[in-house]
């Protein structure tokens, strides 16, 4: 499975973006995706995982900013960032896993990677 994320940029405090996630390969179907994004000097967390039925996961402190959703016709998972906050800065990640959906929390489950997309935001 190949992953490919982009739509990261600069964008203002209170601002919107939207990431994409491009995934290729095979029974796409039966992989959870996951966003999981890096700060500088922090670790790795999780954002929002979803399942091929379309069950969403989300980090606690992001409910109500973020929205993951997916396209299985098209092979595309999103981020819809809403109200974007300074400490959102951070490379953003997308990544598949066939892993039970109980799992998808742990970002050890996923082994599958795009590139990183940077979201910076700052006035």
């Amino acid at each position: 499975v190949q992953l490919q994320a982009s739509g990261g940029g600069l964008v203002q405090p209170g601002g919107s973006l939207r990431l994409s996630c491009a995934a290729a390969g095979p029974n796409l179907d039966y992989h959870a995706f996951g966003w999981f994004r890096q700060a500088p000097g922090k670790q790795r967390e999780r954002v929002a995982c979803i399942n091929s039925a379309n069950s969403a996961q989300y980090a606690d402190s992001l409910k109500g900013r973020f929205t993951i959703s997916r396209d299985n016709a098209k092979n595309m998972v999103y981020l819809q960032m809403d109200n974007l906050k300074p400490e959102d800065t951070a490379n953003y990640y997308c990544a598949a896993t066939k892993s039970a959906w109980s799992t998808v929390r742990d970002s050890r489950v996923y082994g599958y990677w795009g590139q990183g997309t940077k979201v910076t935001v700052s006035s």
